[in-house]
C-alpha cells in the first residue's frame, strides 16, 4: 500500500498544502505503528497515475510506502538514531532573524525545534524562521528543487510540526498564507511579550 499525495498546479500553495497535510497523514500512521516514509524525488508519477483518477491540473509531487516494516528497532536505536541526525541538522541561530532568542517565551524554542528537526529532502532543512511579537513567520531558502522536491513542500511539512507542537503546548494560531520566499506566517492571538495566548484556530 502506499499513500499519493495530490496537488493542483493551477493553486500558488499547492506545495505547502501537501507538505503540511501529508505529513498529518504520515504522522498519524505512525501513531499506528506503520511505516512509512516521503518518497519524492524517486518515483516515477506517470505510474502512479495509473492507479488514481487525477483531474484535470493534479498532479502526484510525492508518495508514501505504507505497511509494516519487517524488524521493529528498538527504542534505544531509535532515539541514537534520531540524535544522529539532529546532530547534522543546522542550529537555531542559523535558521532564525527577527526577536533574539532572549526575548523568546520557552514554549517559542520548543516549537522551533519541532519544526526544525522536520525532514526534508537530502535533509537541506529549507526553510528559515522570522520571530515576531505575535507571530512566526517560514520562508524558504536556497533556490531550484533539488532532487526534484519543491522546497516550499519541505516548509509545509516544517509548518505541521511547529501546529502540532504549538497545540502541544496549549496555543493556537490562524496561518496566514504568503508570496514568495515566504510561505506562511503563523500568527498569535496575543504577543509574545503578553505571555499568554488566547485561543484562536489554526489550519491551512
Amino acid at each position: 500500500m502506499a499513500l499519493a499525495f495530490i496537488g493542483n498546479v493551477n493553486d500558488p500553495h499547492a506545495q505547502e498544502a501537501v507538505g503540511y497535510t501529508g505529513e498529518g497523514l504520515v504522522l498519524e500512521a505512525t501513531s499506528l505503528g506503520l511505516s512509512t516514509c516521503w518518497v519524492a524525488g524517486f518515483f516515477r508519477p506517470a505510474v502512479v497515475a495509473k492507479f488514481i483518477k487525477l483531474s484535470p491540473g493534479e498532479k502526484v509531487p510525492a508518495v508514501s510506502p505504507l505497511g509494516y516494516s519487517t524488524r521493529s528497532r528498538t527504542f534505544g536505536e531509535r532515539m541514537a538514531s534520531g540524535f544522529v541526525r539532529s546532530r547534522r541538522r543546522n542550529p537555531l541561530s542559523a535558521l532564525t532573524t527577527g526577536l533574539p532568542e532572549s526575548a523568546w517565551p520557552g514554549w517559542v524554542k520548543t516549537v522551533l525545534e519541532a519544526a526544525r528537526l522536520s525532514p526534508s529532502a537530502a535533509n537541506r532543512q529549507p526553510w528559515r524562521f522570522q520571530i515576531e511579537a505575535n507571530a512566526i513567520t517560514i520562508s524558504t531558502a536556497g533556490r531550484g528543487l533539488g532532487g526534484g522536491v519543491s522546497r516550499r513542500l519541505d516548509c509545509g511539512i516544517a509548518m505541521l510540526h511547529l501546529e502540532v507542537s504549538a497545540l502541544y503546548h496549549g496555543i493556537r494560531g490562524v496561518w496566514e498564507l504568503l508570496e514568495a520566499p515566504q510561505v506562511a506566517r503563523f500568527i498569535f492571538e496575543k504577543s509574545l511579550s503578553d505571555g499568554a495566548i488566547v485561543p484562536g484556530s489554526g489550519s491551512i
